[in-house]
């Protein structure tokens, strides 16, 4: 069975993709959310990128063809930008904790 054949990784891609759009779509109220609003959303695009991260790294792992052929892409992909995917990671936690350290000066 290929990697993108098994029930569990389309269903978690599924979720993944259902969650950073309903994020995103949230997100873009971000300005007018109080206090507490703005923590737990900072907390879940944590827990996102953090799923996120480890559905990455069980593509890189996997020895499937198209698990690899998917991987590439997103490096090139990426690479038109000059980024890595380690890169693009690394610059939405310090996105992230930019935010936090906004609402420390606030609180």
């Amino acid at each position: 069975m290929g990697f993108f054949d098994s029930e569990v990784v389309q269903q978690e891609a599924k979720q993944l993709f259902e969650d950073y759009q309903s994020l995103i779509k949230i997100g873009s109220e971000y300005g007018k959310f109080d206090l507490e609003g703005k923590k737990i959303y900072i907390e879940k695009m944590e827990e996102l990128m953090e799923r996120y991260k480890i559905f990455m790294k069980r593509f890189e792992l996997s020895e499937d063809f198209m698990a690899q052929m998917t991987v590439q892409q997103l490096k090139t992909q990426l690479g038109q930008f000059g980024i890595t995917p380690d890169q693009m990671f690394q610059q939405m936690e310090l996105t992230l904790e930019r935010m936090k350290s906004e609402l420390e000066r606030k609180s």
